[in-house]
Formats: structure tokens, C-alpha cells, sequence
């Protein structure tokens, strides 16, 4: 970017180009959404991440429109892996194919993972925003029951819920799987607000005049967006294990496909652990889990480095042109002599 001299001091200088509006919108965009992306995929976890966790979100969107429903005794039954094009993965014990049955499986576990892991960040971020800042009374007897609830035992709590309500529809489910998870999250945020309670940027904030919730919003909010995001993506972890284990034990209606429903199927149906046959019954649904949480932590591992500020400097100063950059540098002592001279 040019500049243009007034008189003799070289710091009277005015830009002799002005962005248009389009190219201010462009660069709250590279520098929202086009800057962290560019972090993540120059991280070789984060595009790896991106693959994986691509991958399955289209096998979740298109994939069922491309994939026929599976059904038994749409082929012969106990097809090995890589046996039958039509049935690339194989079939189980009722001849339905498990390429169908992991396809079709993968839309209800992205319904869940995307329901539990809002409910637990947006209930456990605001529970911690609120408590770490008031402090007080108020602090101790939120936290009070913080710790109540989160006493209670996990997996008996789960199946008095998913007796008493029957869930069918896999949002519902998300947010049963994440009824205790947020109680965690708030520990973990309450932890860091404290201490950013007393920085002298929020102090100044308050001795303006700004609202609470403005302070919480503008002042503290984005220092932990690296917690809401590494927490959010490990939430989404743990609903795939919590659902997974639960559709297994038959705790959930066998009312939709899951991964868990197959193992399930595997195991009791066939003896899937003791016979080489069946196998791949078991095989196939733990190497598609196993693709998911790895993806899904990759990208955890990978956020580490977006929100480091050097990191994103780098990558700023790499994606910049090389004149642009030099004409936005600070003048140094030797530029200075040399404009005074001239």
C-alpha cells in the first residue's frame, strides 16, 4: 500500500489507497474464517482432520442419497470385504450390506454429536461465564449444585432417563448423552474467567458504564473461544462413545441405525469375536468410529495452533504480497535520515 509524504517528517503520511467495501468484507473474512482455516490446513493434523471429519459429513449428506437403504437379504449373507462390488465392505448375518448400514447410521450420529455438544458448551459456557464473574453468594450456590448434579453416576442417571423418556428422535438423544457433560465444562470456564475478571482491560470496561453482559460478551467471551472450541470438539467425542456404548447394551430403542446397534448384532447374533466368518461384522463398525473420534481429535489437536497469534502472523505474512508488505512496514531509523536527507 503507497504513501505520500507531507512536508518534511515522515510521519505525516496518508494512504493513497482507500480499500472499497468489498475488499473490507473480504478481509473480515480471511481474517474470520479464510486465516483459521488456511492455520488448520497448514497443520498436517488439522488436514487430516478436515479429510476425516469431511469425509463423514458427506457420507452423512449425499452418501444416503447415493447408498439404497439396507434391508435383509439384499445379498447373500457373510460377503467378505472387497468379495462383491455391490457390497464393497461385505454383509452381515441378514445379507444387508455394511457399507449401506454405515452410510445410513452416520445422519442420526451427526444429529447427535451436533445437538450434545451445543447443549453442553452453550449451557456450560454461559453457567461459567456468569459464575466465575459474579463470584459471591451466587458463585457458591450455582457451583453448589454444579457439583451436586455432577456426583450423581453416569451411566445409571442415563438409563433412568432413556427408560422414563423412550428418545427416538437422535437430537433428543444428543442432549440426554450431554445432560452431565456441561457440568464439567463449566468448571473448566468458571477457572479461566476468574483471573480475566481482574484484568485491567474488563476494570476499565466496568468503569465505563458497559453492562454485564457486554463485559462478558466483548471483554472476556473472546479469550476463550481456544476452551469453547477444543472443549466443543471434545464433547463431540464423547457423545460417539456414549451413544455407540449405549445402543450396544440395548439401553436405547433399536428404533434407528447405529453403529452400536451393529456391534450389537455382531456380537449376539454371530459370535463375530470367536469366528474369522463373521468378522468383518465387528470389524467394519470399530474402524468407522475409530475414523470419526480420530478425526474429530486431530482437529481438537490442530486448534491448539489457530489460536496461537504468531502462528496466525506467519501464516498473515506468508499469504501477503511481498511489495504490500513491505510498503505496510514501519519506517526504520536509517528510512528516516534518508526522507529527512531528501
Amino acid at each position: 500500500m503507497g504513501t505520500e509524504t507531507d512536508g518534511d517528517s515522515p510521519f505525516e503520511s496518508t494512504a493513497s489507497y482507500e480499500q472499497t467495501p468489498l475488499e473490507v468484507y473480504q478481509n473480515k473474512f480471511d481474517r474470520a474464517v479464510g486465516g483459521p482455516l488456511g492455520v488448520l490446513w497448514e497443520d498436517y493434523r488439522g488436514r487430516f482432520g478436515i479429510l476425516l471429519v469431511g469425509f463423514y459429513v458427506l457420507m452423512g449428506t449425499v452418501g444416503v442419497a447415493l447408498v439404497p437403504q439396507p434391508k435383509p437379504n439384499m445379498g447373500p449373507r457373510y460377503v467378505q470385504p472387497f468379495q462383491d462390488p455391490n457390497f464393497i465392505l461385505g454383509t452381515d448375518g441378514l445379507g444387508q450390506g455394511l457399507f449401506s448400514l454405515m452410510v445410513h447410521a452416520t445422519p442420526p450420529m451427526l444429529k447427535m454429536i451436533l445437538a450434545g455438544a451445543i447443549f453442553a458448551n452453550l449451557l456450560g459456557v454461559s453457567v461459567g461465564l456468569y459464575t466465575g464473574y459474579v463470584g459471591g453468594a451466587t458463585d457458591k450456590a450455582i457451583m453448589s449444585f454444579v457439583d451436586t448434579l455432577n456426583s450423581i453416576p453416569g451411566i445409571p442417571l442415563l438409563i433412568i432417563l432413556a427408560a422414563i423418556l423412550e428418545p427416538t428422535n437422535p437430537f433428543l438423544i444428543g442432549i440426554i448423552l450431554s445432560v452431565q457433560r456441561w457440568t464439567g465444562r463449566v468448571r473448566t470456564i468458571r477457572s479461566q474467567v476468574i483471573p480475566l475478571a481482574n484484568e485491567e482491560h474488563v476494570e476499565a470496561a466496568r468503569a465505563l458504564g458497559d453492562s454485564k453482559s457486554t463485559v462478558l460478551v466483548r471483554e472476556i467471551l473472546p479469550h476463550l473461544l481456544p476452551y469453547i472450541f477444543i472443549g466443543f470438539l471434545g464433547g463431540a467425542t464423547g457423545i460417539v462413545f456414549a451413544s455407540v456404548g449405549l445402543y450396544f447394551l440395548g439401553i436405547l430403542p433399536f428404533d434407528t441405525q447405529n453403529w452400536g446397534i451393529v456391534l450389537n448384532f455382531a456380537y449376539e447374533q454371530s459370535g463375530a469375536m470367536y469366528s474369522l466368518e463373521a468378522a468383518h461384522w465387528l470389524l467394519v463398525p470399530l474402524v468407522t468410529i475409530v475414523g470419526l473420534t480420530v478425526g474429530l481429535t486431530l482437529l481438537a489437536q490442530a486448534f491448539d495452533q489457530v489460536f496461537n497469534p504468531r502462528v496466525r502472523a506467519r501464516h498473515r505474512a506468508r499469504g501477503t504480497d511481498p511489495g504490500e508488505e513491505a510498503d505496510e512496514q514501519e519506517p526504520t531509523t536509517s528510512d528516516v535520515g534518508r526522507t529527512r536527507v531528501e
